[in-house]
């Protein structure tokens, strides 16, 4: 079993930043791809960024050159630092876990953008 627990959600004008963190707890041998996915009202559930046990991330399209994902492996954390935010990055914000066999999702944050 693995538990996720995020922080760093909140209110932001445009062009504004946030940190989003997400630490794994719980047990288990091997946490191997971690990341953020976000669901906005009404829509749904999109990847925002991954990143590999190994440090490799991925980004959606629509967050390349503003958002980056990092990882600290000794203390199973990532960290999602979002820059010039826009207001149709207003969404829940889910971190994910995936382990074998299971994948794990945080409870969600919320970020609103207003602007």
């Amino acid at each position: 079993q693995v538990q996720l627990v995020e922080s760093g959600g909140g209110l932001v004008e445009a062009g504004g930043s946030l940190r989003l963190s997400c630490a794994a707890s719980g047990s288990f041998f091997r946490i191997g791809v971690m990341g953020w996915y976000r669901q906005a009202l009404g829509k749904q559930r999109d990847m925002v960024a991954v990143i590999t046990d190994g440090g490799l991330p991925h980004y959606a399209d629509s967050v390349k050159d503003r958002f980056s994902i990092s990882r600290h492996n000794a203390n199973n954390t990532i960290f999602l630092q979002m820059n010039n935010l826009k207001p149709e990055d207003t969404a829940v914000y889910y971190c994910i876990a995936i382990t074998t066999p299971n994948d794990y999702w945080g409870q969600g944050t919320q970020v609103t953008v207003s602007s």
